[in-house]
């Protein structure tokens, strides 16, 4: 059974999803301080955490930085600060996902298992498949080879290092233009249309393998 740490100061929303995870399966550990937090996370092993970003002892960011240091442990930051520079700054930190308050609690769980999902993908021969072939700057999906240009292919090997993980537009234009040129981040936007284009036409039109986080960045997804 999967183990899941919530942290959250507000003892009632702390239950409430508490509850609903127990419900899904879920084994669930509570505390609302960003110390204990951070040390059950180094000291037990746990499959995902909920982290709120306002905590009384502490920052959730600082939380987050401090969990990154020792492990890859799914986050889920919890807040009701929504404004792009805080978000930008817990995709930094290494956050895998937010939820924003108010929200659901079944939307809670859904993310948890969405993350889970991604934390660990499951082998299937049936599905599509995707590599890369770096000396001939293709992608190879199934049977099919997809010529790509070097910023295309640059782009998607680094969507492709971490399945799932969010890249805002800045982190992609640092790791895609090492010469630190000076460019729009609508740029990055140009490439994604182009990438997406050239990857629907391989053997699983059907899947999107580029996903889009409206005003956050992108990810690529796993079938």
């Amino acid at each position: 059974m999967s183990r899941i740490l919530i942290v959250e100061d507000e003892p009632r929303l702390s239950q409430l999803m508490a509850d609903y995870l127990q419900h899904a399966h879920f084994h669930t550990e509570q505390t609302d301080s960003a110390r204990t937090a951070m040390a059950l996370a180094k000291e037990e092993r746990f499959q995902a955490i909920l982290l709120d970003l306002m905590l009384p002892d502490g920052d959730g960011m600082e939380v987050c930085k401090a969990i990154r240091r020792h492990s890859q442990v799914p986050i889920l930051m919890v807040t009701a600060r929504v404004d792009e520079v805080d978000r930008l700054l817990g995709l930094e930190l290494g956050a895998d996902d937010y939820i924003c308050k108010p929200f659901s609690p079944r939307e809670v769980v859904a993310r948890v298992k969405a993350v889970l999902r991604r934390a660990n993908p499951q082998p299937d021969s049936a599905g599509p498949t995707l590599t890369l072939d770096d000396e001939r700057y293709e992608a190879v999906m199934g049977t099919q080879r997809v010529a790509l240009t070097a910023i295309e292919f640059a782009l998607l090997a680094t969507l492709s290092r971490h399945p799932g993980r969010i890249w805002s537009r800045d982190q992609l234009m640092d790791e895609i233009y090492q010469d630190h040129r000076v460019v729009s981040d609508r740029t990055i936007d140009s490439h994604i249309r182009k990438l997406r284009r050239k990857l629907s036409d391989g053997d699983d039109a059907s899947h999107d393998w580029i996903g889009s986080v409206y005003g956050v960045g992108y990810r690529l997804e796993q079938p």
